[in-house]
């Protein structure tokens, strides 16, 4: 994978002239206050400020101009559309809309990537190769093809040019991040560090074709004994970090209600196995497809549904499978206390939340809906208002969850779009239980009392060399405590206010008992009159000026 350029962001030409481009771009759709605000104003010509963008709104706008960026912004707000704890709700609408779409690759440039890539042309290496796309994103084009075998398969080709602009645009991303953190109060509020870096493995991900190779067959080989999902077979001699070469998976799209219904399948029956689909992969796999828009589904004559595209793979460790399962459950149970421990342990509620005022946000939220049977709640509806909630509360919800969160709602709403009468949580809960059951049981318990009983003796196997390697290090004075501190500058700045005050005291009421002393030693009378209105001046400064110390002093008492 290529690496981050060393050289200083303002010396190399290609990221200068990319900033450029996106300066333009964003003034162009009438953003120049982000503009402004990042000091990337000075790239933007004056040409481009004529725009009027007062007919759209922000969100359309911000919309917009990521689109026309290219593919690392169009990922990051295709990211971004599933922070609900980051960003208010017009704008996760309208970011949710962006289209991962770009222009068609030269047929030339697809040609020579797969002769670089794979050792020889096209017309070698296939039966057939299909020089119209069936499809073109901005970071791959697919092409259908055959094998020599008459196999078909389809080929994913990654567009020439596009790791090394992902690269530079991580890296302006990068100063915009750091801006972000250090001069406003959203980066005070959240740790925008973690969400870059997040999306730079993410994105790295689905540039490496290798990777989603991997995520095709872990996934297949979890489904291997379920016989309602297909996961198409990866062709590894025909494969490489640029081109991936899969089996085509072929079928009735998952949006083509007519279709489906004039191949006589039920439309009740694809919901729930679409459905189980993703409970399986959530609470028994520990990882999911993390992009299950309809346009990745396929469903065969028999219903089995075929699953596409595994660039984006989520990862739920076992401890945030257990949370999640006491969670359902509470929610399902309307347990707000429950439920409110529950994300707490999730790492919902980070070290800035309010337990009491949060927990009573998730009561309220709990209450309204427990009037409501189990399957007449909706999974979206709840895990928006949580979104809302971690919003209102400035939490940041783990990138996991954030994504878990977004498939729960985009898997309940195609179950909606397939049959309307599907209630995903009436249909869920029992899978959930049974998940717990299983989990829970005596021979699940068994199996966790031994591997923990393992990680015990390993530990205390390993403990007396780690200490005494502690030891060595104090010993030696190699031990170094790192202590973090928060709004230290603010209590200096008061502190020094504080110290100020005090020593203008000092100083105004030595010079009174040194005018005083000056009085009674001058004999002159004539010198006498004149200092006694000196110190009658000095005396009424200094008790106006310990008035002010005094009102200063009860104010900073009050805050």
């Amino acid at each position: 994978m290529p690496t981050l350029i060393s050289k200083p962001w303002f010396a190399d030409r290609p990221v200068m002239d990319r900033t450029r481009h996106i300066a333009r771009v964003l003034a162009g759709h009438g953003l120049g206050a982000f503009l402004h605000q990042t000091g990337f104003e000075k790239f933007a010509p004056k040409s481009w400020w004529k725009k009027d963008g007062r007919a759209l709104s922000q969100p359309e706008r911000l919309r917009m101009a990521l689109g026309e960026l290219g593919a690392t912004f169009t990922k990051l707000g295709q990211l971004m559309s599933t922070r609900g704890d980051m960003l208010p709700p017009e704008y996760l609408a309208e970011l949710a809309r962006l289209q991962d779409r770009a222009p068609l690759v030269p047929e030339a440039a697809i040609l020579a990537t797969i002769e670089r890539e794979l050792g020889a042309p096209a017309n070698q290496v296939f039966g057939s190769f299909e020089l119209e796309p069936l499809a073109s994103a901005s970071i791959g084009q697919v092409h259908a093809a055959t094998l020599h075998d008459g196999s078909r398969v389809v080929v994913k080709v990654q567009r020439p040019g596009v790791a090394e602009e992902i690269e530079r645009d991580l890296r302006i991303l990068a100063r915009i991040t750091d801006w972000i953190e250090r001069s406003t109060e959203y980066g005070a509020d959240y740790d925008v560090w973690s969400l870059h870096s997040e999306f730079a493995h993410t994105i790295h991900g689905e540039l490496d074709y290798i990777r989603e190779g991997r995520n095709v067959d872990r996934m297949r080989r979890a489904f291997a004994g379920d016989p309602g999902i297909r996961i198409p077979v990866v062709y590894w001699p025909y494969t490489s970090h640029r081109v991936l070469t899969m089996e085509r998976m072929e079928g009735i799209k998952i949006t083509d209600l007519e279709a489906l219904d004039e191949a006589g399948l039920s439309r009740r029956e694809i919901a729930e196995t679409a459905v189980r689909t993703f409970l399986r992969q959530i609470l028994e796999f520990g990882y999911f497809h993390a992009d299950p828009h309809p346009g990745n589904f396929f469903v065969e004559p028999d219903g089995t549904i075929a699953l596409v595209d595994f660039g984006m793979v989520g990862r739920v460790s076992e401890t945030t499978q257990d949370h999640l399962l006491r969670s359902g459950l509470a929610a399902m149970e309307l347990d707000a206390e429950a439920l409110t421990e529950q994300l707490y342990a999730l790492g919902v509620a980070g070290r800035r939340a309010d337990r009491r005022s949060f927990e009573k946000d998730v009561d309220h939220l709990i209450s309204h809906y427990g009037g409501f049977s189990v399957g007449e709640l909706s999974a979206s509806a709840i895990t928006a208002e949580l979104s809302e909630i971690a919003f209102r509360h400035k939490l940041q919800l783990p990138s996991e969850l954030a994504l878990l969160l977004r498939v729960i709602s985009m898997s309940e709403g195609m179950g909606l779009m397939l049959d309307p009468e599907f209630h995903y949580l009436e249909y869920a809960s029992p899978i959930i239980k049974k998940h717990w059951k299983e989990r829970t049981s005596l021979r699940s318990r068994l199996g966790q009392i031994g591997r923990s009983t393992a990680e015990a003796a390993d530990f205390s196997l390993g403990l007396p060399r780690r200490t005494q390697r502690l030891l060595g290090r104090i010993e030696r004075g190699e031990f170094e405590l790192n202590v973090r501190h928060e709004r230290l500058e603010e209590v200096t700045r008061e502190f020094q206010r504080m110290t100020n005050r005090l020593s203008m005291a000092f100083v105004l009421a030595a010079s009174v008992v040194a005018m005083a002393v000056a009085m009674g030693a001058q004999q002159d009378a004539e010198m006498r009159g004149f200092l006694r209105w000196v110190f009658l001046l000095s005396f009424v400064f200094t008790l106006g000026f310990g008035l002010w110390l005094l009102v200063s002093v009860w104010r900073a008492g009050r805050k």
